[in-house]
């Protein structure tokens, strides 16, 4: 007879210890990077996260004489449960008893075939803004604030219940030691005299923001094709830019417009708050904003966080463009190390780019997103 109890969240104390269980379950992991409270509090917060226009979380914590033993949120996509049939999981950890683990998966497995769902798959977050993918390789490398951490014994869990691979991710780590070659130069000035393209210049943040939703129009239709993608609402654009977009800063970013000024290729990057984040954990105040502000100005390692390209320039090298300006910029400004955060694997025109440019040809992580068939709605 099972000792473990699910709890479904439903107030703000249970939505903390939902969110302060990875803070206990890696309190002695020097490889788990902890997000910012307040960060994940606003994100299943109904009133600030436009996601809940059109889709839907239940959280559980799973308890074991009392003691928080596990936690898992399900999402309800609202235009793919309808499209496709499936429901997401994401914000999943537990401790290493496969008890746990299938207690909150079944959980979720049950809302999906309520739902009428036929698939389970995950983890996924509310669009591809949030973390996704599990790690499955990797486990000895450095993580992004933007990236999943978590113990090796989670997928081998989920293939103990039954699920398989739907999606893998490849991250890259590469040394910023040479300049671009003149042949790759050669090639980003061909393609911008060919298609009249040019690099947009930004003298601040300000100026960047002024850019967001047509940057955001170029990250939808760029991503169209991605698993798990869906497009931005205009209103989910809209927080992402009034919320982010005054930390970045323009020398770590490359957009390509082409002469309507419509934003076709784009690179954003930033200097890693990993070890900022360690330090501040899980809070800005007191003393987590000067650990990330110092983190901001003078970290000479980078992550790129979004490349893209629309979809008519998919195979005109535009991508060259977005390397060569970034790759060079940031030679001359001393940084020492790119993580580019996780491309899908199939991503061989990026991958064979980034081995040109010097980056190496070795992948240092891998994620996976499983997926399961569920209920009898064959």
């Amino acid at each position: 007879m099972s000792n473990i109890a699910l709890k479904e969240v439903t107030n703000r104390q249970e939505l903390r210890a939902f969110i302060d269980f990875p803070f206990q379950l890696y309190a002695d992991s020097q490889l788990w990077v902890p997000p910012l409270i307040r960060d994940e509090l606003d994100t299943f917060d109904r009133t600030k996260n436009p996601a809940f226009e059109y889709a839907d979380a239940r959280l559980w914590l799973a308890y074991r004489d009392g003691e928080v033993v596990g936690r898992i949120a399900a999402i309800k996509h609202g235009p793919e449960l309808e499209n496709e049939k499936k429901l997401r999981f994401g914000w999943i950890d537990f401790i290493d008893d496969l008890e746990v683990s299938q207690a909150l998966l079944t959980q979720v497995e049950t809302w999906a075939s309520e739902l009428g769902a036929t698939q389970v798959h995950g983890p996924l977050g509310f669009n591809d803004m949030d973390f996704e993918g599990m790690l499955i390789d990797g486990f000895e490398e450095p993580t992004t604030i933007a990236t999943i951490y978590n113990f090796p014994y989670y997928p081998q869990h989920l293939e103990q219940l039954g699920y398989t691979k739907a999606a893998d991710w490849l991250e890259l780590r590469g040394d910023i030691n040479q300049k671009p070659t003149d042949k790759i130069k050669r090639t980003a000035d061909f393609v911008k005299q060919r298609f009249n393209l040019r690099t947009v210049e930004f003298k601040s943040s300000k100026d960047l923001k002024s850019y967001g939703i047509n940057f955001f129009n170029a990250v939808n239709n760029s991503y169209g094709d991605l698993y798990g993608f869906y497009r931005l609402t205009p209103t989910e654009s809209k927080y992402v830019v009034d919320k982010y977009f005054s930390y970045l800063s323009p020398k770590y970013i490359s957009l390509v417009a082409d002469k309507q000024n419509k934003v076709i290729a784009f690179g954003v990057a930033m200097p890693s708050l990993t070890e900022a984040f360690k330090k501040a954990k899980g809070r800005l105040f007191p003393f987590g904003f000067l650990h990330i502000g110092k983190a901001m100005l003078f970290s000479k390692n980078l992550d790129l966080y979004l490349i893209g390209i629309v979809p008519e320039y998919k195979n005109s090298g535009v991508v060259s463009i977005i390397f060569s300006e970034l790759w060079e910029r940031f030679w001359k400004l001393g940084v020492k190390t790119l993580h580019a955060n996780p491309l899908l694997e199939t991503n061989e025109r990026m991958f064979n780019l980034w081995k040109t440019l010097g980056g190496g040809d070795k992948d240092i992580k891998r994620r996976r997103c499983f997926i399961k068939r569920v209920g009898d709605n064959d």
